[in-house]
């Protein structure tokens, strides 16, 4: 029996390549990293590990966890900015990229805690 259209559906009058098994697992295992950063998980429901040590409360609010993330922001950045004065060479330009990764992430937590106090 003839098909009439083939599978899948030419584009553009040009017959699609197979996607080889290589790239079905990338695009596999790219749709399980978005999914699993971007499908929020239900209110109710933490996402609970048994080999989790640590957990947030599902019901803390936003400004409570903004807040908190804001002083363990500030809290790294001290230990990373004492310790990176003691360093020298590739080392301490190691320490000093983190403390700015830090510094900037800290600043961020903050506009977003600055926002939420506005509601």
């Amino acid at each position: 029996m003839a098909k009439i259209t083939p599978n899948p559906p030419a584009i553009d009058g040009h017959e699609p390549r197979a996607q080889s098994a290589r790239n079905k697992k990338v695009d596999d295992a790219t749709n399980r990293a978005f999914d699993s950063d971007l499908k929020p998980t239900p209110e109710n429901e933490t996402p609970d590990k048994p080999d989790a040590m640590f957990t947030v409360a599902p019901d803390v609010d936003m400004e409570c966890l903004l807040a908190n993330l804001s002083e363990s922001l500030a809290s790294a950045n001290a230990m990373i900015n004492d310790l990176a004065f003691d360093l020298e060479g590739s080392r301490r330009h190691v320490a000093l990229g983190i403390l700015q990764l830090i510094e900037l992430s800290e600043l961020l937590a903050n506009r977003a805690l600055d926002v939420v106090e506005m509601r």
